[in-house]
């Protein structure tokens, strides 16, 4: 019986959430992508809250590959984030693999300043 991407996604996704979770220390960096676009935000679950976000919508990319986009955007979180006191974070990687845009986010998050 094949499943679906979505479906396997959502099976990853459960089993990362079920052991990541974050306090107002540590808070969670989540991570979506789609086709086009990426987004990030830094949440504190306990209640509830959005800390700091970015994504590449309202960014220049012009001419730029997935990849760049994806380490600018983790610079930009990053930077964000250490405004507002966050120096370390859980990373959830929201059931996406890690690997291309996801790791390149990573990296360029780390390079700024955050440590997961």
């Amino acid at each position: 019986m094949a499943i679906s991407k979505l479906q396997r996604r959502a099976k990853i996704k459960q089993r990362v959430r079920k052991n990541v979770f974050g306090t107002q220390e540590m808070p969670r960096l989540s991570i979506f992508r789609s086709n086009k676009e990426i987004y990030a935000q830094v949440i504190e679950d306990v209640n509830g809250k959005t800390l700091a976000a970015a994504s590449s919508m309202k960014m220049k990319t012009d001419g730029l590959s997935k990849l760049e986009i994806a380490k600018l955007v983790g610079a930009e979180l990053a930077k964000k984030a250490v405004e507002a006191n966050i120096t370390k974070v859980v990373f959830d990687r929201n059931g996406f693999l890690f690997h291309g845009r996801v790791k390149a986010f990573a990296d360029g998050a780390r390079e700024a300043g955050l440590k997961f």
